[in-house]
């Protein structure tokens, strides 16, 4: 919200050596966040005058056209002769009064302006245009083209109001009434201890049955709606200067009086107004929802398919406006200043519409407005009917018109809300001494009606939806009585437990994949629904169960994430595409699934503790939340040099990230071949755990798919894993072992065992492991081998093994005996023939 300061005091008797940096920090100080103050025209150096054209010439031989000027300026000059000025712009004509620049002045930006010879001509000055005064976006382009009532000579920084002070606040959510000039001045006025002169507090006639005729079928999304009409507006008429450059200060575009006139009127009290142009109206003006399938052309001229949910002004021909977010363009008020078609009867709206059913739907149709911005957030429904009369008196006062009779209010009041508060309660939450007196003060300044001694009943202002609770007015009082001066104390926690054994697997999983190679890469928990078929889940996968939120952030991602692979696939894409294409990249994170029935959790109280069962209900009623990490790799695994070809990442990495996860968390992860969505179904691996008694699957790894591939735009051969932590945790034996170092010498054995090419090789080590026994401390498998040396559909599959004994060193009968058990039953289980035998 910008604010000028000029603007400003209109309605606050600030002291005038207040600077807009004292009244920033002023207003800092009471809780709001004003960004910056800018200083217009502070650089501006005069003469800037007010100048009539006498004579155009225009030059020709030029690249483009070249008007030679003399211009009447009065005495601004010295000499009262008229001012020779060339000017390249086409948009005014002799007679015009125009803005003239003399030469001495200095414009915006530290531009000097002196006489100089130009296209053949001596020019003494400047003809201005907007852009060049530092004035903003004035909708036009050229010369400004003053209206002809101004004087010659008069002095154009004050007419122009070109020197002034913006403020630009940042309001917060819960502060939307501080997107007006009235919401701003209460709290300057309060931070200064000065009286407010209200303007909403105009005379506003009664209700009766002669206005314009309005329906409200939908008293839920509206339950106020002011009508009032104003006819016999001059077509000619154009909003004054003043008018025009409270607007750019604002930053706001003028448009047309009727339009100017809504926005000025909404900058000024928060209420959104719309004017609509009465003969393009047809019958009573309606409020109701969208029909589906309905259709609207907004002001933008786009068209736009309605939703349901939807509130819509209507009148016989169906939609006329979005409510609360933007007019529709078949009742358009023409433009003034152009007698041709501007509209000379205008109907204007003050209404009051559901600040959650406006934030949909400017968010659905990706259409925020000044109006919507302002609705979302919270707008008075006691000042629409001022609103309305403000905009009538206005628009009588800049155009002739005359303000009819009839005055149309469909109300549907909300009772006023109340709290009840101890009036020590700000004390409590402070924790310093302010007293009742105190307390019932800052509440009366903000608008409040307090009632009581020590339990105070207090009304809120109809300005003010954001105080719901006792601690909303606590902290009223307490910002108005200045942070600054809350003491600081350090508060004093009890000894804690230290890291739960969840929080300690988490880090050491965090240090080892980190240690491996892998960068961790944080992303947002939302996903489409879309993504599980880029992903090529089957239709009944339980990962399509998701978890909604009621204000997603964007709404083509209103779920929480099922899986943690869209989030890490969407950033090896991103990075991919952005030069990096050797890419290692793990999470770890929740995902959410939601529970089997719908539970609805209860508000919790702000002024109190929450009791044990309210914290239990509520933690009953979140989905599951099981931990999980994940992998994805691209591009080389291993860099090629002096030292080597290099090697790319493939299946085999992902396998591997699951079995450091495994090692970690002190758990036995048995991998076997695989099938899952987007995964290759012939590079995919099962990972699951034992898990009282029972096998688990807890994740997949491999190569993923090339359709999906394909469909997310990832490069080829990308690799991904992804498993359940807390079902791996579950799984371990505790807290992991440091490995058992022996004295004594190890005793390797190779053997090579030729087997089915369909028997994985995760058998054939499980079924060595077990025949092998105790004295075994490891197995390898280190080399793989197919050719016709070992019989079409076999293959060899080559293991290390390492024996060792606690106790002695191991003769080579021992070792042998322990091989040939490993063999025998690896035979037995698989099918294995030792090669060579």
């Amino acid at each position: 919200m910008r604010v000028p300061l000029s603007w400003l005091r209109e309605y606050v008797d600030l002291p005038a050596t207040e600077t807009g940096r004292d009244v920033q920090a002023k207003l800092i100080s009471a809780g709001l966040e004003v960004e910056t103050v800018e200083h217009l025209g502070a650089d501006l150096k005069g003469p800037l005058v007010v100048g009539q054209v006498l004579t155009i010439e225009e030059l020709d031989g030029f690249k483009k056209p070249i008007r030679f000027c003399t211009v009447d300026v009065g005495q601004a000059n010295g000499t009262g002769e008229p001012q020779e000025i060339v000017c390249g712009a086409r948009n005014f004509a002799v007679g015009d009064k125009v803005v003239v620049v003399l030469p001495g002045a200095v414009l915006p930006g530290g531009f000097a302006i002196s006489a100089r010879k130009t296209y053949g001509r001596n020019s003494h000055g400047m003809i201005c245009s907007s852009d060049e005064l530092g004035m903003g976006d004035d909708g036009t382009k050229g010369i400004i083209v003053l209206p002809p009532e101004h004087e010659v000579g008069t002095d154009a920084v004050e007419l122009l109001e070109l020197v002034d002070e913006v403020l630009d606040i940042a309001v917060t959510p819960d502060r939307g009434y501080c997107l007006s000039l009235r919401g701003v001045a209460r709290e300057a006025a309060i931070a200064y201890g000065l009286p407010l002169r209200d303007p909403a507090l105009l005379d506003v006639p009664a209700p009766n049955a002669f206005g314009y005729p309005v329906k409200v079928s939908e008293p839920a999304g509206c339950d106020r709606f002011t009508a009032r009409t104003v006819t016999g507006l001059a077509p000619e008429a154009r909003s004054p200067i003043w008018l025009r450059r409270r607007l750019q200060k604002a930053g706001m575009r003028p448009i047309s009086l009727a339009v100017d006139v809504t926005n000025y009127v909404m900058l000024e009290l928060g209420q959104p107004l719309h004017a609509y142009d009465r003969s393009r109206i047809q019958g009573a003006i309606g409020v109701r929802r969208a029909e589906p399938g309905e259709k609207l052309t907004t002001l933008d001229g786009v068209v736009r398919t309605l939703d349901p949910e939807d509130l819509l002004i209507t009148d016989d021909r169906g939609a006329i406006g979005l409510a609360g977010v933007m007019g529709g363009a078949n009742t358009e008020i023409a433009d003034h200043g152009h007698a041709a078609g501007a509209s000379t009867e205008v109907v204007i709206e003050a209404a009051h519409f559901d600040p959650i059913s406006v934030a949909r739907t400017a968010r659905r149709h990706r259409l925020a407005s000044e109006a919507s911005k302002r609705f979302e957030r919270g707008v008075d429904p006691l000042a629409a009917s001022a609103a309305a009369q403000r905009t009538v008196d206005l628009l009588v006062l800049l155009a002739g018109g005359t303000a009819e009779a009839g005055v149309t209010e469909v109300i549907a009041p909300p009772a006023p809300h109340t709290i009840t508060i101890p009036a020590n309660h700000p004390d409590k939450v402070a924790g310093v001494d302010y007293g009742r007196e105190t307390v019932v003060r800052r509440l009366q300044e903000i608008g409040c009606d307090v009632y009581g001694q020590d339990e105070l009943i207090v009304t809120v202002p109809s300005w003010r939806p954001d105080l719901t609770d006792p601690n909303d007015l606590a902290e009223e009082v307490i910002r108005l009585e200045g942070y600054e001066n809350l003491p600081s104390t350090l508060p004093k926690p009890p000894a804690g437990l230290g890291l739960t054994d969840r929080q300690r697997l988490h880090r050491r999983i965090g240090r080892a994949l980190a240690g491996a190679g892998y960068v961790e890469a944080l992303n947002y928990p939302f996903i489409g629904e879309d993504v599980f078929d880029q992903l090529g889940l089957a239709a009944d996968d339980p990962k399509r169960r998701v978890v909604k939120l009621v204000n997603p952030l964007s709404d083509e991602e209103p779920a929480l994430r099922t899986t943690l692979l869209p989030g890490l696939l969407a950033a090896l894409r991103r990075n991919d595409g952005r030069g990096s294409h050797d890419l290692a990249l793990f999470e770890t994170g929740l995902v959410f699934q939601p529970q089997d029935e719908l539970r609805v959790a209860g508000r919790l109280p702000v002024d109190r503790r929450p009791t044990d069962e309210e914290i239990a209900s509520l933690t009953a009623a979140l989905p599951v939340q099981p931990l999980h990490a994940a992998v994805v790799l691209a591009g080389a695994r291993e860099q090629a040099g002096w030292w080597g070809k290099g090697r790319p990442a493939d299946w085999a990495d992902a396998i591997e990230a699951a079995r450091t996860l495994a090692r970690e968390a002190g758990a036995e992860l048995l991998v076997r071949q695989g099938q899952y969505g987007p995964w290759h179904p012939g590079r995919c691996a099962e990972l699951a755990v034992v898990i009282d008694g029972a096998e688990q699957v807890i994740g997949y790894a491999g190569e993923l798919h090339p359709g999906v591939l394909k469909a997310l735009h990832l490069p080829a051969r990308s690799s991904a894993m992804e498993l359940d932590l807390d079902a791996l945790e579950r799984a371990s034996a505790g807290v992991p072992k440091g490995p058992h170092i022996s004295s004594f010498p190890v005793a390797t054995q190779d053997v090579a065992l030729v087997v089915d090419q369909s028997v994985p090789a995760a058998g054939v080590e499980a079924a060595l492991r077990e025949g092998a026994g105790e004295l075994l401390e490891s197995i390898r498998l280190f080399d793989v081998f197919t050719g016709e040396q070992i019989g079409e559909g076999k293959k060899s599959l080559a293991y290390a093994l390492r024996f060792r004994a606690d106790d002695r060193t191991l003769t080579v009968d021992e070792a042998s005996a322990a091989r040939d058990t490993a063999v025998a039953l690896a035979a037995e289980r698989t099918g294995a023939v030792l090669r060579g035998a």
